[in-house]
């Protein structure tokens, strides 16, 4: 006789074959822990959940063979030391918390930003992190003012040197807008301005980077009607009325090269 063994459950798959939970119950909250076509697997499953949640063990002591997934094992220790339990795996610090993808791998974000990451799963594609947020894939680099395009060191930087710090207070914005780069010349910081057609065009160098960032958008307004078909994007400027806004554009002036410029 087939003796039941703690933390598994049968269940049945819709073709009729039989697969195992496994699952605990701790502080009164129902953890789900996976499942498993084998009954014993599925009891491995939940001894090591189990011990994880008894004993002082460690995020860094976890090793490729445990039962466990590792984003689980993060959850259960997160809920051992914290009393809160999040599926993301996610441990959380008195101002921050790590968002673990291998005990060697993690960001530490803002603890203002709890509840943003632990509602939705970091996806890593290319080098680069994104979220699902209303059906799209989002870049995570976005919600810190850096955008796509943007290169570390020129567009910004980590103030500690790390780039796995994600804290606000450790993310400087250099440049805000496309096309804009600041420079120093003779001990004051200028804004020079370039944009793409074939190579890089050369629009003009200003003394804010308000003026710069409409320099940009006043030499997209030109390459289009020269009929160069591209699709730039303008630079988004907040906080300046229609009629500020306007008054600048007429007034900022370009290279002459693009006052020329004509599409061939």
């Amino acid at each position: 006789m087939n003796q039941p063994l703690a933390g598994v459950s049968a269940a049945k798959r819709k073709d009729g074959s039989t697969y195992f939970r496994a699952s605990l119950t701790y502080r009164n909250k129902h953890i789900s822990l996976g499942s498993h076509d084998e009954k014993e697997k599925a009891h491995e499953i939940y001894c090591a959940a189990s011990a994880l949640l008894k004993n002082p063990i460690r995020l860094e002591d976890y090793t490729a063979d445990s039962p466990l997934p590792f984003p689980k094992w993060v959850s259960l220790i997160n809920f051992r030391d914290n009393g809160i339990y999040l599926s993301s795996p996610i441990y959380i610090r008195p101002r921050f918390f790590y968002y673990y993808f291998s005990p060697n791998e993690y960001f530490i974000f803002d603890k203002d930003d709890l509840f943003y990451y632990s509602t939705r799963k970091i996806s890593r594609r290319g080098g680069h992190y994104f979220v699902a947020d209303y059906g799209m894939q989002v870049n995570i680099m976005s919600r810190y003012g850096i955008k796509n395009y943007a290169v570390e060191g020129r567009d910004y930087r980590f103030i500690n040197g790390s780039r796995n710090d994600l804290r606000y207070e450790n993310i400087e914005i250099i440049n805000r807008f496309h096309g804009v780069t600041a420079i120093q010349e003779k001990g004051r910081t200028l804004y020079q301005v370039k944009i793409h057609v074939k190579g890089y065009v050369n629009v003009g160098t200003y003394a804010s980077e308000t003026e710069a960032a409409i320099a940009y958008n006043k030499a997209i307004d030109l390459l289009k009607k020269a009929g160069v078909d591209k699709a730039y994007t303008p630079n988004y400027m907040e906080g300046i009325s229609p009629d500020v806004y306007a008054d600048l554009y007429h007034s900022i002036q370009v290279a002459p090269s693009l006052l020329r410029y004509r599409s061939e």
